[in-house]
């Protein structure tokens, strides 16, 4: 029977030649770590160099966020008609390209891009929102009806135009809506949690120091005045009559007939909006373009959208936007759920 002889131990030299290899294997790994940290160190400052300038860019030269995108017609005609789109919650606080006032910042800056553009001969909003923001709609009508004074200005209501969303749209000259659209809904809403019993169940009450009887007026940790309920009804009234006279004046209807019947804060097919008259014309887009063409006085029209275009300025902007720290508990089948307490919204909750 043989037996296997163990291997010599290594020599001095051996032994020196792999510590010697340990130690340069050691080197290049923190040559390559020190290597990756610097790299990174520097495409972060060029992220945030980046997002500064297309700040700067968007403030200062806000024309040029925008660039047109051919969308249908006529590509080699002078003649543009503009499409403008009004889309999801109307807010002057999320969205946003142009550095100030969200998604009705970059609307208003494409209506007067549309405005200033001599080519273009006609501008269609395409509304598709349930409505929002009280301000941010009576922006957006305004906005319309001075561009309409200069050029012919339609609308076409997409699946939803209700609310902000219609008293956005009314800033046009001639409305549009497929048969199936929803549109309508004229109303306003203001919206607060109350939790007065869900901090009596854990032990917890809320202590108040405030100046006048109405400070804390929207507490939901306690129940409500009469005095504060007529307060906050007379507020959502008044909203509500200057939306109502908007609508009266812009469809050329009574008020009182209005107040009494659609302006209830119903909704209403596209054929129902019709026969209330407060649209002018059932049809498609397609059937909005032609009447733009006819109104605009021309046979033939390059149809455009104004769209963000893709830079790595605002690839890297979008990567370093962080989303704001906050805890939020939505309740299941809560509609109102994504909107701001204290708020006044010309808003169909029902079909946000």
């Amino acid at each position: 029977m043989s037996s296997e002889l163990p291997p010599p131990p290594p020599t001095l030299e051996e032994q020196l030649w792999r510590t010697n290899q340990t130690a340069a294997s050691r080197k290049r790994r923190l040559r390559w770590l020190w290597l990756f940290l610097g790299l990174s160190i520097l495409l972060n400052l060029w992220f945030f160099l980046m997002v500064q300038l297309q700040q700067q860019s968007s403030v200062h030269n806000r024309g040029a966020v925008f660039i047109e995108q051919f969308y249908s017609g006529d590509e080699d005609s002078p003649n543009k008609i503009a499409v403008i789109r009004i889309e999801g919650l109307i807010s002057s606080e999320v969205g946003g390209h142009t550095g100030m006032d969200g998604m009705v910042g970059d609307i208003c800056e494409q209506i007067d891009l549309a405005g200033r553009d001599e080519q273009v001969k006609a501008v269609i909003v395409r509304v598709d929102s349930p409505g929002g923001e009280v301000l941010a709609a009576d922006r957006l009508y305004r906005a319309l009806c001075k561009l309409r004074e200069r050029k012919p200005v339609l609308c076409s209501m997409g699946s939803v135009a209700a609310s902000g969303g219609y008293y956005a749209a009314i800033g046009s000259r001639w409305v549009v809506a497929d048969d199936l659209s929803i549109t309508g809904s004229i109303g306003v809403i203001m919206e607060t949690l109350n939790y007065k019993d869900l901090l009596g169940k854990i032990g917890v009450r809320t202590i108040v120091f405030k100046s006048g009887k109405f400070k804390d007026i929207m507490n939901g940790a306690r129940e409500p005045t009469p005095e504060e309920m007529d307060l906050m009804q007379n507020l959502i009234m008044e909203a509500y009559e200057q939306f109502l006279q908007l609508v009266a004046k812009e469809r050329k209807l009574n008020p009182e007939q209005l107040r009494n019947g659609v302006a209830d804060g119903r909704i209403l097919s596209g054929k129902q909006a019709l026969a209330a008259k407060l649209i002018d014309q059932t049809g498609t887009f397609e059937d909005t373009i032609e009447k733009a063409k006819k109104d605009a006085a021309i046979s033939h029209a390059r149809v455009i959208e104004y769209q963000i275009p893709f830079t790595w300025r605002n690839l890297f902007a979008l990567l370093l936007k962080s989303p704001p720290t906050k805890i939020q508990v939505d309740l299941p089948g809560n509609p109102m759920a994504g909107l701001k307490i204290g708020k006044l919204y010309f808003l169909s909750a029902h079909l946000f």
